[in-house]
């Protein structure tokens, strides 16, 4: 089936079960007629001895028709939504008095412009939970939270960050959270399997490394590189490397500076549109490296482009001190 998605200040979308399509009404010189009952040449038997001229009665006719082109389906909407009341833990006095919107996958299928499998494969990548029938958020305290109780765990316990056993967590840290609580970490910050018979997961060291670091950088403007460096390896569980590749995406380093920083720019914040995006970067910062641009604007190639192709369109390239480097087509203001 397809379906219509789309409010009412909305460009209208055509989903079906796994695509976005945008749709455009397309002029056509050939006018359409609409016969009922119509026959095609095919249908019409060749060799019949009296060739009959049929009258055939016009119900309508259209000198256009609507164009589809699959396009990117419209998810930043999607975080918005869900981030209008992040849920912040069983004891939350503000959960419990809420009245603020929740909503259901129905809800959500109705308000974002996507097919319903690419809205829950977002669903996944931004690690949302259901609760109670709603999906939800984790406030990110909370989730830093339950990721400390599991991560302390593991070093009290002395596992392997590849085999930590999921009954074992579930009943040591049953009585300090929900249990489905635990789980969700788990599924969040791990990758689950299966051994004689037992539930393990194996920690994922990136992840991991980048939610410290955006608990670090997010209290700070800007934050001395090198310092920072230093303090985020400490801050990890023993046995990980952090690396600075691990922060593709959540922040970024002003090599221009001295001495050098980072700071946090969450891809996630900046605007879903393509040309307010490059407006927003070139905003932020008015040339770019490739390696520094790409984590920003992966996310914008629709099928079959590729970064190169979206900074031929929305950049101009020149050369400093050897290195490519782009800025924007049309001044910034």
């Amino acid at each position: 089936s397809l379906v219509i998605r789309g409010e009412k200040d909305e460009q209208a979308v055509l989903c079906s079960k796994d695509k976005t399509y945008e749709m455009k009404i397309a002029d056509t010189s050939n006018m359409l007629l609409f016969i009922p009952g119509c026959k095609t040449p095919e249908q019409l038997n060749a060799d019949q001895v009296s060739c009959n001229i049929i009258h055939s009665q016009i119900a309508g006719f259209s000198n256009n028709y609507w164009e589809l082109r699959r396009c990117r389906p419209k998810l930043k909407k999607l975080r918005k939504l869900l981030m209008e009341d992040p849920y912040e833990g069983p004891d939350s006095r503000k959960d419990q008095t809420s009245i603020t919107s929740k909503y259901t996958t129905e809800d959500l299928l109705s308000l974002i412009q996507a097919s319903e499998e690419e809205i829950l494969h977002q669903l996944q990548v931004i690690d949302a939970c259901r609760i109670e029938g709603y999906w939800r958020i984790l406030e990110f305290d909370y989730e830093m939270k339950l990721l400390n109780h599991v991560t302390q765990l593991i070093d009290s316990e002395s596992w392997s960050l590849n085999k930590v056993p999921l009954r074992t967590c579930l009943e040591e840290l049953g009585p300090l959270e929900p249990t489905e609580m635990i789980e969700h970490i788990l599924l969040s910050y791990g990758k689950k399997y299966v051994d004689d018979g037992e539930v393990y997961f194996e920690m994922r060291e990136d992840k991991i490394c980048r939610a410290i670091a955006q608990m670090l950088l997010q209290n700070a403007v800007k934050f001395n590189l090198s310092e920072f460096q230093e303090v985020w390896q400490q801050s990890v569980p023993e046995g990980m490397t952090t690396r600075l590749d691990q922060l593709k995406g959540l922040a970024l380093v002003d090599k221009s500076s001295r001495p050098e920083t980072i700071f946090l720019l969450k891809v996630e914040d900046l605007p879903e549109d393509n040309q307010e995006r490059f407006n927003s970067l070139f905003s932020i910062r008015e040339k770019w490296t490739e390696a520094d641009i790409t984590p920003y604007i992966q996310d914008l190639c629709a099928e079959k482009q590729t970064v190169g192709t979206l900074l031929t369109k929305y950049a101009r390239s020149s050369m400093q001190n050897g290195v490519k480097v782009y800025n924007s087509r049309r001044p910034i203001s």
